[in-house]
């Protein structure tokens, strides 16, 4: 019987960026992610986007989740995303979950956001959508 080699587990960063502390939909999506199969590292709350890239070049990620209720979503997300370019790594994804209102989607998928969630969002489609943007990247 043949064997053949099985596909790399996508690895995924969790980040609450920011000074918001409330991390129990980061956690969540964690959990669900890992429950697909993903391997998830959680860098816990208020990191800054140096502390995040840095964390995704240590890990060797293939997409950070950002969770943002602060209101600080366009900025955070530009930063991210320009670290991520400075450092070589702009194949890894972000997508980003929490309150963000929808006129500034465009704006964070024109800055290469992947994906944004927002509350309600089933666990099923980020479980999906970052699946498919992960392995796309």
């Amino acid at each position: 019987m043949a064997s053949y080699p099985t596909p790399p587990r996508l690895r995924v960063l969790i980040a609450k960026p920011g000074l918001d502390g409330h991390d129990r939909g980061a956690k969540v999506v964690a959990r669900a992610l890992r429950d697909a199969g993903m391997e998830v590292i959680y860098t816990g709350l208020r990191q800054s986007p140096e502390q995040i890239v840095a964390a995704a070049a240590q890990e060797d990620v293939d997409a950070i989740g950002l969770s943002i209720l602060s209101g600080a979503h366009l900025p955070i997300c530009r930063r991210v995303v320009e670290l991520l370019k400075e450092k070589g790594l702009d194949g890894v994804q972000v997508f980003v979950g929490g309150i963000i209102p929808a006129q500034d989607i465009p704006e964070l998928k024109k800055m290469g956001i992947a994906e944004v969630f927002l509350p309600g969002a089933s666990l099923q489609d980020v479980v999906r959508l970052v699946s498919q943007a992960a392995t796309a990247g």
